[in-house]
């Protein structure tokens, strides 16, 4: 994919309803917002079903985080088949694959060790399917239409996310943790039944696929990895993937410390949840003001700015403000999240066009590494210096993030877009776009 030559067209200001009505992001988009509703159901509910086996807070966490990590090896050792797999097989064999876990668990009394073996074995699949859903959604929506299309899938997953938790607890309440578990599974069905019949059997070249390539499990380890280093190699595609990773680890690590943060102020019991509802609150106003206001044009320009406002407010809590104020400043920190919208057209155009299912699996299993890791982070430090500095030195963090990206291209934009026509960006993204992926 080349960047937008027209102006015209480049600053075209897309609408909700116009992406809407591409039936295959439809599809796409709301079994997606489905499938988030499970994986909050199944994550919240592992969690008590091993605390209330074994009475451990320890492995209580560990069941919560253990799909979270092995998401990156996963992107980088199988990254390669969301290129190289038709993506109806793919994405269908994803939710078929975490339904089939989902009921393993429900059904079957393993020991707690394989549990977490099956739930970590899983996620190592899930950026390949994610990653070929996010390419055919790159596919099927152009220009400003994938920019709000991704702000639609922010939205959905912010508000499926918190759904999935309260419907977590209402169901555990009233059916117990193993047939909770049941329910996501069958959540997980209607998203593979959906897929399977809706969306279409793509050939190769309506995916860009290379299935003479699609060989065996060896090759496609060598294919990810050989990809996966001409990604992180090249200087455009490194710097906007560590934009959208810094930032999110950063106020990870800060959210991680509220309800300690609300314990030493000595709040009242509750207002931890309040303060943690503020941020994606914050995220979600955001993303619908500024995907639906501005051109993007606009949103490319406001990167840093927003990034800034995703990080100063944090610094206020230095001060150890009392609830009124920390609520305020966890909205405003919530809103400067719509920065990534303005860094989303940039991403895909700097991308391979036969890495570009690897790229947002590795985008997205980067970003879960992170933000798991922040908080152990944030926390080891808040033990010397206490959690409303800790909190500011997060937020300090991601506003040094803004005044990096803020020297990419100090005269111009900070969005950097590289020059197909001569290489000059390093010579890694020309040779990234006419390579294989093999």
């Amino acid at each position: 994919m080349t960047p937008t030559a027209e102006p015209a067209q480049g600053n075209h200001r897309a609408t909700y309803r116009e992406v809407l009505a591409e039936p295959r992001f439809r599809l796409l988009f709301s079994t997606r917002a489905v499938a988030i509703t499970a994986d909050a159901l199944r994550i919240t509910t592992f969690s008590v079903l091993v605390f209330s086996a074994t009475g451990s807070p320890l492995l209580s966490a560990v069941a919560f985080g253990i799909g979270f990590i092995p998401q990156l090896f996963g992107s980088l050792l199988l990254g390669s088949l969301a290129d190289r797999l038709p993506p109806r097989a793919l994405i269908t064999g994803g939710y078929a694959l975490t339904c089939s876990a989902a009921l393993l668990l429900a059904l079957v009394a393993m020991p707690i060790a394989a549990s977490l073996g099956v739930v970590a074995l899983v996620s190592l699949a899930t950026p390949v399917f994610h990653g070929a859903s996010s390419r055919l959604v790159a596919q099927s929506l152009e220009g400003d239409a994938y920019v709000l299309g991704r702000s639609l899938n922010n939205i959905a997953g912010s508000g499926a996310q918190l759904f999935g938790l309260a419907l977590g607890g209402a169901v555990v309440a009233a059916l117990g943790p193993r047939r909770a578990l049941a329910v996501s599974a069958v959540l997980y069905l209607g998203c593979a039944l959906a897929i399977r019949i809706r969306l279409p059997r793509l050939q190769p070249e309506e995916f860009g696929g290379t299935p003479s390539s699609a060989g065996g499990d060896s090759g496609a380890v060598r294919a990810s990895l050989h990809s996966a280093g001409l990604l992180l190699r090249g200087r455009t595609v490194r710097r906007l993937m560590l934009a959208q990773w810094l930032p999110p680890a950063f106020v990870a690590g800060a959210e991680g410390l509220i309800v300690a943060y609300v314990g030493e102020r000595h709040f009242a019991p509750g207002w931890y949840a309040v303060l943690m509802g503020c941020l994606p609150v914050g995220m979600l106003v955001g993303d619908l003001l500024v995907g639906r206001l501005l051109r993007p044009r606009a949103r490319e320009r406001l990167v840093v700015p927003l990034i800034a406002l995703a990080g100063l407010p944090l610094i206020g809590f230095a001060a150890e403000p009392g609830v009124g104020v920390s609520s305020c400043l966890l909205l405003l920190c919530g809103f400067g999240f719509a920065y990534g919208l303005g860094l989303q057209r940039p991403f895909l155009d700097a991308l391979p066009q036969d890495c570009q299912g690897q790229a947002f699996g590795l985008l997205g299993s980067g970003s879960m590494t992170l933000q798991g890791v922040g908080p152990v982070c944030l926390g080891s430090v808040a033990a010397g210096i206490g959690t409303g500095g800790a909190v500011a030195l997060a937020g300090s963090a991601v506003a040094l993030t803004a005044g990096w990206i803020l020297t990419w291209h100090p005269s111009t934009s900070p969005v950097p877009v590289p020059n197909y026509s001569t290489g000059s960006e390093n010579g890694t993204e020309q040779h990234a776009r006419s390579s294989p992926a093999q």
